[in-house]
């Protein structure tokens, strides 16, 4: 399925996704649309497929992208805050910040600081404003620990997979408010989960089998690196 999804720019390509079904609303839909994946990946970033961008460290599949957005639509609302864990390119936490609107605000974590630096480069290319204002704001840090300083979060995303769900995470997750993560099973199969907070319960449910790369320390990451 992925593969059709393809095109030659980013409009093509976000119209295929919507083609193929990929979106059921339009506000995720029109967030992917404003934000060129071309200025977050140089590599094929029309195709709908992950592209490593260093530091072994890759962009999501764009048809995962669209999934999280949807999965998060009613959480990303005007005025929402919202935390991207292992914000890697930088390409999701400004879509995420297109949704939030001027109103809202967007924390992207990423402990590699070449990745923050980076990500920060490519959010300028077209949305500099977005940094000016405080819309979106990258922290170099480690995202399991989330970032306390502007929690609580209606919506949280994590980028990369991690076994089970870090505690600091679900801790910083508003009422009423949606996480959606990777997570690593016990039998090395990786699911991607929706964690809903109500009423200060944690609901967990299981929405699909996916692969991502898995939630790792700096110091891990850069031996992969090299």
């Amino acid at each position: 399925m992925a593969w059709r999804s393809s095109g030659s720019s980013n409009a093509e390509l976000v119209e295929n996704l919507r083609k193929n079904g990929v979106f059921s609303n339009q506000r995720a839909y029109d967030a992917m649309k404003a934000v060129d994946r071309g200025d977050f990946t140089s590599r094929d970033p029309y195709e709908d497929a992950p592209q490593r961008i260093g530091y072994n460290a890759t962009i999501s599949a764009p048809h995962m992208h669209a999934a999280a957005l949807e999965y998060l639509q009613n959480h990303l609302v005007a005025g929402a805050n919202a935390l991207d864990v292992g914000s890697g390119s930088g390409y999701l936490t400004v879509c995420m910040a297109m949704m939030v609107g001027q109103t809202g605000t967007v924390v992207g974590i990423e402990h590699m600081s070449e990745l923050v630096e980076l990500s920060t480069k490519n959010i300028k290319k077209h949305h500099s404003e977005m940094i000016e204002n405080g819309n979106v704001v990258m922290i170099d840090g480690d995202g399991r620990q989330g970032y306390a300083e502007k929690a609580p979060y209606n919506a949280i995303h994590v980028g990369a997979a991690a076994a089970g769900v870090p505690k600091a995470l679900t801790d910083q997750l508003a009422d009423g408010g949606r996480m959606m993560i990777p997570v690593e099973q016990e039998d090395g199969n990786q699911v991607f989960m929706q964690i809903d907070k109500i009423n200060g319960k944690i609901h967990e449910k299981i929405v699909e089998h996916v692969i991502y790369v898995p939630l790792t320390s700096r110091d891990k990451q850069w031996s992969h690196h090299h």
